[in-house]
């Protein structure tokens, strides 16, 4: 059984964008070549996160960590193909979940009109020694959420005031989660990993 792993910025107040899907506040604009050290954290740890666009010019030619596979919802898709690009990970399997979309928009781009939690339990069915990711997102989020098995949280120092929250449209359905490990880094940001857990964990 592969795992599910909900890969997520957040602010201090808990919002994972802004009202308008901006996520850009999180950060101060670095200079160019900058990535600050989560950046080189990120680069280093989840290679497989990176668009394929960014590893190129990064020059990074390296195996999948952590997964292998991508969920994106339509709003997170949209960033992509508001660039003109219909494959934004190219080096891993892809799945969108929407009903708009056209299901030939990429060869390499599964797009998922059905129910998305059903596509997860399969996906998550399937034999291999990586996980599956999904991004952004905190409608598709909300959709999955008891599927959902880790929480990667990226929270920054930053207080949004209003926006989405991390699981839009979810029911009130408390769950579990322990805290696995956490990174702290030189500009206020902490990613923290949280697993969940089985109800007869203590």
């Amino acid at each position: 059984m592969r795992t599910l792993t909900y890969f997520v910025a957040v602010s201090i107040d808990g919002y994972a964008c802004g009202p308008d899907g901006s996520y850009d506040f999180y950060e101060a604009p670095r200079p160019d070549g900058d990535l600050g050290d989560n950046g080189r954290f990120h680069v280093e740890e989840y290679p497989e996160l990176l668009p394929t666009a960014a590893r190129v010019h990064l020059g990074l030619d390296v195996p999948d960590k952590h997964f292998d596979t991508m969920l994106q919802g339509r709003g997170s898709y949209q960033v992509a193909l508001d660039q003109g690009i219909t494959s934004p990970y190219d080096h891993m399997r892809q799945y969108v979940f929407s009903r708009s979309l056209p299901i030939d928009i990429d060869p390499n781009v599964t797009i998922v009109a059905g129910d998305p939690l059903e596509t997860v339990r399969e996906l998550k069915r399937e034999d291999g020694p990586l996980g599956i990711c999904v991004v952004g997102g905190p409608r598709i989020a909300g959709t999955l959420l008891p599927e959902i098995d880790e929480l990667m949280i990226k929270r920054y120092p930053v207080v949004a005031g209003h926006g989405r929250p991390l699981f839009e449209g979810a029911a009130f359905d408390p769950a579990r989660f322990a805290r696995v490990e956490s990174h702290t880094f030189e500009g206020g940001a902490d990613y923290t990993l949280f697993r969940r857990l089985t109800p007869e964990a203590p």
